[in-house]
This record gives C-alpha cells, structure tokens and sequence, in this order.
C-alpha cells in the first residue's frame, strides 16, 4: 500500500469514527417515523443541530427511492421526495444493510465538489426499512489530524504523450544556451541551494531556465532565463541562508545529482534529458526525458544508479516501463 493509500485510509478511519455513533442514534429514533414524512423531516431537520457541518441530510428505502425531502440547515426542499438514487456512488456500490457505511469521495452534482456520505441503516429489528443518508463537502469538514506525507519516497516511473514517444527517433537534440555553460549553471545551483535559501531547484535544459523555490518564501517560484542564471552575480539577489535543518539531503550530494544531470543530458541524441529537478526538503529528484518519460527518485537511488541502468537499454528505461 502507499504512502496515499495509507493517508486517505487513515483519514476515512477517523471521519468514521465520529461520524457513527451520531448516525446510529439518529437511525434509532427514526424507526417508528419511518412512513410519516412530516415528522421524518422534522427529525432530521432537528438532528443538524449536533451535526453542524452537514450539507444535506434525508432518508432512502430498501430500493433507492428518497422517502423525505432534501434537509438543509437552512432549507427544506421537498421536491427532491420520490426520486430514484439508486445511482449514487454509495448506493450502487455498497449498501450497508448491517450498519454505517461511509462512501468514497466523489463529485456530487450540481457543484461538482468533492462529496462524502455517511449512510446508516434503519431496522426494526427485524428488517432493514431503509437508510438515513448525510452529505458532507470536503471543504467544510473540521480538519483532521495531519498525515506525514515523507512516505512518498519510492521510485516512480510515469508514461507521457504517446506521440513524443512514436516520434523519437525522428528528432535529435539541438545544443542549448544552458548545455554550452552547463558547468557555470550547475556550481550557482549548489550555491544557491546549499548557501542561498533555495529548496527546490528544476533545471529545463532545451529552453535554458531555471524555476526556484525558496525556504523564506515557499509559495512562490522565481522563473530565471539563460542569461540570469548562468551568471554569479545572481547570487547577490538571494540573501546568505544556512542549509535548513529539515533538509534530508546531505550538502555533499547536491552538486553530484546536478553533475549526473549533465551526463544524462548527453547520454544520446535521441534519449535524452530534458529537464531534472531537486528538493532537499523530501529528498527526491525528478527526471523527464525526450521521449517525455518521467521518473521520481530518492537522491540516494539516483546517485546509486550506475551508466548500465540508463544506457545499458535506455529507450526501454527512460519511457517508463520497467
């Protein structure tokens, strides 16, 4: 399982927690309300109050017909009795005659935001009359606990435009501004990374840029041309900064994966690379390459990998198929 896996599965486990036992308590006092309409909707209407941020909350039969209206916190729209939601993700995908249920994401129509459903049955004790039903909007639910992310550190190997690759071998790589002063680019990029605040640096190698992201200003990247990032001076536009704490990339390995970069560059006139990137702060290096393949490493694994790995078969490496 990944590490997305684990974070989503992790997340759902605690919205269900606190979102079950409420449910089952209202299920319970719906039983003997079940035909009555009005009363249904009064119920619903004043379990809201221990439900503050739910969309909309009503009620379903065995078939998937709504048997009360759409309750909102600030409305009831009655017309939406009678129809057929039999379609809906949480309904035509599992139906949890036994209990709580609560759904996978999904877009709920009309917004087209992300939507979640807790659905709990509704038994006499001897059957299941129906369900009770109440919509969540992602954006709106208290915020759970914060998943650590860091697991995201395995090798990833990722398929682009089927057209790039059927037409490799039919172009060939053209010298770039950058590749003519690549030594220059790759010493102010360890400055810049190592004694310059920058985190996260991506080289484009045929257009000649460089795009940064900056330990003091994260949310926003700085786009330099050829003729600005090829020079020393632009050191002087990033402040002096010690190598963050957080880094999990040893200040001695920066330049070396911007050297290897160099050497995949010029690996083949066909299959080559097209840019390369890296960020200290989670370790990992991106690659994407003419024939618009992409990989996602650890430093380490890709400092790791030896000239057999990416010549040795390189069309087949570099195009994302193990």
């Amino acid at each position: 399982m990944t590490w997305l896996n684990e974070a989503i599965k992790a997340q759902r486990a605690i919205l269900a927690s606190r979102l079950e036992s409420p449910m089952a308590m209202l299920a319970g006092q719906c039983v003997k309300l079940w035909r009555d309409r009005d009363r249904l909707d009064e119920i619903l209407r004043a379990a809201l109050v221990d439900m503050p941020v739910c969309k909309l909350i009503y009620a379903i039969d065995t078939h998937g017909r709504q048997i009360s209206s759409n309750v909102g916190r600030h409305a009831i729209d009655r017309d939406k009795y009678g129809q057929n939601l039999a379609h809906r993700p949480y309904l035509s995908n599992a139906i949890p005659y036994k209990g709580f249920l609560l759904s996978d994401v999904y877009l709920c129509p009309p917004e087209r935001r992300s939507c979640i459903t807790a659905v709990q049955a509704v038994t006499d004790g001897s059957s299941v009359l129906g369900f009770i039903a109440a919509d969540y909007y992602l954006r709106d639910l208290p915020q759970l606990e914060r998943r650590n992310t860091s697991g995201q550190s395995a090798w990833r190997q990722i398929k682009g435009d089927p057209a790039i690759r059927d037409a490799l071998f039919q172009q060939s790589r053209v010298m770039s501004a950058m590749d003519e002063r690549l030594d220059d680019v790759i010493a102010i990029m360890d400055e810049l990374i190592c004694d310059r605040g920058v985190f996260h640096a991506k080289l484009h190698f045929s257009s000649s840029r460089a795009t940064l992201w900056m330990t003091d200003d994260p949310f926003r990247y700085r786009v330099h041309v050829f003729e600005e990032i090829f020079d020393p001076s632009i050191c002087l536009a990033y402040p002096s900064r010690p190598y963050a704490e957080q880094t999990v990339v040893p200040l001695a390995h920066v330049r070396p994966v911007f050297e290897r970069f160099k050497v995949l560059r010029d690996a083949d006139d066909n299959i080559y690379l097209r840019s390369g990137s890296l960020n200290v702060f989670n370790g990992m290096v991106g690659l994407t390459f003419s024939c618009d393949g992409s990989h996602y490493m650890p430093v380490e694994q890709f400092l790791a990998m030896d000239d057999k790995f990416w010549f040795g078969t390189l069309p087949q490496r570099l195009n994302g198929s193990r």
